[in-house]
């Protein structure tokens, strides 16, 4: 999957500060990418609407502690949402408008570069919490999957897991010189994070070893804390010390080697 760069329009003149112009700005440009909209918004309950159309997701299994596999995949594929949006569609638009030389531009006027940044990782990040949300709707209301029963728990686990997710996507976008190396790197990274996010294999099926591999990467604590956070227990600070870590430096090393052209 790919995403073309699109070029920001003339920054608004008026009253509003460069930034609000700036998110302004991204915000309709970002509407008219279809094919961003259906990756981060649409997929993940398009592909939950499909999984819980199988009848073996809607039964009980004494395996998974009375549990349905669609008990397990709403986390999962709120997971997915994240993934996507940090890997697939915010690198190679970054990258783009830094290959096209709009970040050196932007650099030279009022509205300073970070601000497009900020915009684009606010936008992508809003848009796969939506995602999730809507996720969690058709989980309650088609397959009377039980909220989180651990809201604050969740809603912690889950700012983590978005935090990581774009963190991972800014790293991508220091590391990649042009938006088809980003498309690249994004699509390498992908399917071992949703392997990680337990997409194939719900990560508590996974043997013991695999397992405790798993954990170890930011999408497989990610998977652990909102299974957890769902079936009512806080999630453990393992896990959560895990996400935040990965987000700690994930970050770092994308503020250290960004490039600004």
């Amino acid at each position: 999957m790919t995403t073309t760069a699109t070029v920001p329009a003339a920054t608004p003149r008026g009253t509003a500060s460069p930034f609000a112009a700036v998110l302004r700005t991204e915000a309709r440009l970002f509407r008219r990418e279809p094919g961003i909209l259906f990756w981060t918004l649409g997929f993940p309950p398009v592909l939950l609407v499909i999984l819980g159309s199988i009848p073996s997701f809607r039964k009980v299994d004494a395996g998974l502690g009375g549990l349905r596999l669609i008990d397990l995949y709403v986390p999962i594929l709120v997971l997915v949402a994240l993934i996507v949006t940090g890997l697939q569609t915010m690198p190679p638009v970054i990258t783009g408008y830094r290959e096209r030389g709009i970040l050196r531009r932007m650099s030279a006027t009022p509205v300073r570069p970070s601000a497009l940044l900020i915009a684009q990782m606010g936008l992508n990040g809003a848009t796969a919490l939506v995602s999730a949300l809507v996720c969690l709707t058709i989980g309650r209301l088609a397959f009377d999957v039980k909220l989180p029963q651990q809201a604050f728990g969740y809603a912690l686990a889950l700012l983590l897991t978005a935090a990581v997710a774009l963190a991972i996507g800014a790293l991508v976008t220091a590391l990649a010189g042009t938006a088809k190396v980003a498309s690249a790197i994004g699509s390498a990274v992908f399917f071992p994070s949703m392997f990680c996010a337990g997409v194939w294999l719900p990560v508590q099926n996974m043997p013991d070893v695999l397992r405790h591999i798993v954990e170890a990467t930011p999408f497989g604590a990610a998977a652990r804390a909102l299974g957890q956070a769902a079936a009512g227990d806080w999630p453990a600070w393992s896990h959560l010390g895990v996400l935040a870590a990965w987000a700690i430096v994930l970050s770092a090393a994308a503020i250290r080697w960004f490039r600004w052209e």
